[in-house]
């Protein structure tokens, strides 16, 4: 599978529409085998092309910090799931997520599942 991260200077950019680039994780059995980068396009995230093209690559999940809800529909429809709400090194946050640590912020998920006793402590600062 491919995962994609809106990413500034090595980390994850929160503002999907200003990043400067894409870095795109192919993962394999929970290892990250190879690493791209996509230049961002010019302008406004949710109005430039960025989510066909990077569905046309196969990504299918982007880990993003804060993102307008027209970007994210705007992946939803080019099959790519949107996880919200992270923060920091790109390749540590890919790692996070393959470990299970990262789940989206809440804002798009109906269903919960508290199956782990520490739910609220996802948040570091």
């Amino acid at each position: 599978m491919k995962i994609a991260a809106p990413t500034r200077d090595g980390r994850i950019d929160g503002h999907f529409g200003q990043c400067e680039l894409y870095t795109v994780f192919t993962v394999d059995e929970k290892k990250i085998v190879k690493t791209e980068t996509l230049p961002s396009p010019q302008g406004c995230g949710c109005k430039s092309g960025i989510a066909a093209d990077l569905s046309a690559m196969g990504v299918t999940l982007m880990l993003a910090g804060n993102m307008g809800e027209g970007a994210v529909q705007k992946l939803a429809f080019s099959g790519i799931q949107v996880v919200r709400g992270c923060h920091g090194d790109v390749n540590q946050v890919v790692r996070d997520w393959l470990d299970g640590k990262i789940s989206d912020n809440g804002q798009l998920c109906a269903h919960h599942e508290h199956h782990h006793g520490e739910g609220h402590g996802t948040h570091h600062h």
